[in-house]
């Protein structure tokens, strides 16, 4: 790379005007704030043979020019400058040689941005998939100039759903009980097919036109707040769409891993995420893991590219300061570059220090999944800020334990053993559970269609330690069999769509199983909403025995005993192992039935049924 003159242009698509021509210049960010913690800000600029042109900025107290980067490709320009902390908002202004003026807005941020607080385990998030949840605006189902239009009929196709629908939907959200929404990526996807699911993106700065505008989002964000909700986005950073102008006209050559080839899926990644913590892996195994695309539609992102690097820094702080977001998701977390992923959230942390991030790394393996929290101490000295990460180990043991018969090591045993590793965790209050999500089969699907099995299993996830997501129809028995296809995985939201039978907002056509679990979950959430002790208590849990799994949460002098019966026939249940948490109370009181319980006698145990006692 090779430094040059010094110049900024910050827009997203602006045109600029002289006597003799008029062109245009895409750039990413789009705009700034003043006041931000770091100082330093990188702008891309593209346009044709962009990086030959020369600018000058009027004076503009505050605000200087660093230099330009240029790259083998005429047609960007990297701009640093550095944005002092006695800038104030207001208009930039450039002038080219030719007499091409444009300007440029300095935005002031919220008073309050920096110590926002991200989400917590005092929340429950719910995850959708947009296209599949409700279609608020169907004048945006197919969008002139995308390559792919609707088609409803296709389980791999568009469905319609939308940001206006995600909005129409916040006071059924509200009253369920949910405090923080994760969509799935609602930024531009113009692939030629399968582009409903968000992953393949092709304009990191754009929402999608088939999902509404970056304006919508914004207003999603406050009007969902206005709810009580907060918006976590979900991010890639590991890949990309194909269909993304940097695979057309790369800003470096290194750009893209493996030289931008996939190479008939020689270039594929392997999925070995273990090598990464691997003290004897090699650097090959290594490569082919981190650097691997997953698809050839997805070509795999180089982190370890410092241009690149900066930009996916700044994309994400971008997106936090203009939707106001409440936290971020971030997928396939552990296939970039680990030494990227210890700047990219450091950057975030320092910028918002009450932020939080989750990360997805499918393993359910603790050990693992634990190296990429932060506070861990690792062998190898790695050490990230990432807050978050998804607890795969608990989604396999409670399925497992909930369909597999008692013994000493089947069962409620393998929930059991799942959370007694959390001494591999820093914090086990910061790790997202989880019954189900967008990639794998219903929840209600894996245990047989199963209602009782369904509220038990819901009931651990809204119950134990860290932070439960709920994925959209699970209050509804939403079902994938006998596919595991992710089209049918990904079911049409009832009542969100045209023609369907049955509807979750007013309630028409939902079978009395549908009734009883809707009514079951939202229950629960509003208990963890009434009862700070379900939400962020000390968790203490017993051996499991007889098919009852049994714990307790305390928090600031509140207690409450979780007794979960797997048994198909109701048993009377002595607490008398208990006694460290009883100290001799006998009096409690069901937080469903709402009815007093004698702890000191054996309390009665439906059959498959969960028990929430309160210590008074």
């Amino acid at each position: 790379m090779k430094k040059t003159q010094s110049f900024l242009a910050l827009t997203t698509a602006f045109t600029l005007f002289n006597s003799t021509a008029s062109f245009a210049i895409t750039a990413s960010p789009e705009n700034w704030w003043v006041g931000m913690q770091n100082d330093s800000l990188q702008v891309m600029l593209y346009d044709n043979n962009i990086a030959n042109k020369t600018w000058q900025m009027m004076p503009y107290k505050g605000v200087e020019f660093k230099g330009v980067t240029t790259t083998n490709n005429s047609n960007y320009a990297f701009l640093d400058l550095n944005i002092s902390d006695n800038a104030k908002a207001g208009t930039l202004t450039f002038k080219a040689e030719d007499g091409t003026t444009f300007t440029y807005p300095l935005n002031d941020r919220d008073k309050q941005s920096a110590n926002r607080h991200g989400f917590t385990n005092k929340d429950t998030l719910y995850l959708i998939n947009p296209d599949r949840f409700v279609n608020g605006d169907p004048s945006n189902d197919s969008v002139a100039g995308m390559q792919e239009a609707a088609n409803p009929s296709f389980k791999g196709g568009r469905h319609g759903g939308d940001i206006q629908g995600v909005i129409n939907s916040l006071d059924y959200l509200e009253d369920l009980g949910v405090t923080q929404l994760w969509l799935t990526p609602v930024l531009e996807n113009d692939m030629p097919n399968y582009s409903y699911h968000g992953y393949a993106i092709t304009d990191f700065y754009k929402v999608d036109p088939r999902m509404g505008s970056n304006a919508l989002y914004k207003t999603l964000s406050a009007e969902a707040k206005e709810h009580g909700i907060g918006l976590v986005m979900d991010m890639v950073l590991n890949h990309f769409g194909s269909s993304h102008q940097w695979m057309a006209d790369m800003p470096t050559a290194d750009w893209v891993n493996f030289d931008g080839k996939f190479e008939n899926g020689k270039n594929a990644t392997s999925h070995a995420r273990q090598t990464i913590q691997d003290p004897h892996a090699s650097q090959y195994d290594k490569r082919q893991f981190n650097d691997g695309w997953f698809v050839e539609s997805m070509p795999d992102l180089n982190q370890r590219q410092p241009l690149l690097s900066t930009y996916l820094i700044q994309n994400a702080i971008w997106w936090i300061e203009y939707a106001n977001l409440s936290g971020i998701r971030v997928d396939t977390y552990s296939y970039s570059d680990k030494a990227f992923l210890a700047d990219w959230t450091k950057a975030i942390m320092t910028e918002y220090p009450n932020f939080n991030i989750v990360g997805e790394e499918w393993t359910t393996n603790p050990a693992i999944a634990s190296y990429w929290q932060r506070g861990k101490v690792n062998q190898d000295g790695y050490t990230s800020d990432l807050p978050s990460v998804m607890d795969f180990s608990l989604q396999e043991a409670l399925i497992q334990a909930l369909n597999e018969e008692e013994s000493w090591n089947t069962g409620w045993v393998k929930v059991y053993q799942s959370l007694a590793n959390d001494f591999l965790y820093a914090d086990t209050d910061n790790i997202l559970v989880f019954a189900d999500n967008h990639d794998m089969s219903r929840v209600y699907t894996e245990l047989g269609q199963d209602l009782a099995k369904t509220k038990l299993a819901m009931t651990l996830l809204l119950t134990t330690r860290g932070i439960p997501q709920i994925y959209y129809g699970t209050e509804l028995l939403l079902d994938n069999t006998p596919s595991n296809d992710h089209g049918d995985i990904r079911i049409d939201f009832p009542g969100g769509f045209k023609g369907q039978k049955a509807n979750a907002f007013t309630g028409k056509g939902l079978s009395a199983d549908q009734q009883e679990m809707l009514a079951s979950m939202k229950k629960l959430l509003k208990l963890r909403q009434e009862k700070p002790a379900l939400s962020e208590g000390r968790l203490m849990h017993f051996s499991p025995k007889q098919g009852v799994y049994s714990y307790v949460r305390e928090h600031n002098g509140q207690t409450v005993l979780v007794v979960l019966n797997k048994n198909q026939q109701a048993i009377d249940w002595d607490l008398s192992y208990m006694q460290e948490v009883l100290k001799g109370n006998n009096k409690g009181r069901d937080l469903i039935s709402e009815k007093r319980v004698d702890l000191a006698s054996p309390i009665r145990l439906k059959a498959m049924q969960a028990r929430l006692i309160e210590l008074e």
